[in-house]
């Protein structure tokens, strides 16, 4: 899986290519622990590209919510596939995170 970053003043947008997999959470998880990542009021996950996503992937993201809300950071994903959000809506996660349909709404949250 290839992440790319993007920033601005008070967002950082993840962008995820390929498969969140137990072995590519690992790179997943290094980039979210910076603690510069706390810098910021939105991180912001594009999902476009992400084809796939594994228990190990799922418990990045869960892992890693207290702590963005105890910062005041919000955690949005966006552009999500269906296989993708279906995954998400099985486990409840949808309940839990942020998701909305393109990069317009992530930013505006």
């Amino acid at each position: 899986m290839k992440i790319t970053q993007q920033t601005t003043e008070n967002t950082l947008t993840l962008s995820l290519d390929g498969e969140l997999d137990a072995s590519s959470s690992v790179l997943l998880d290094t980039e979210l622990t910076k603690p510069e990542v706390l810098d910021y009021r939105k991180v912001l996950i594009d999902c476009q590209r992400l084809n796939y996503i594994s228990s190990a992937g799922l418990g990045v993201f869960i892992s890693h919510l207290q702590r963005f809300q105890d910062a005041n950071v919000k955690l949005v994903f966006f552009n999500m596939q269906e296989k993708v959000h279906n995954v998400f809506e099985i486990l409840g996660l949808d309940t839990l995170m942020t998701i909305v349909p393109s990069e317009a709404e992530a930013t505006a949250i």
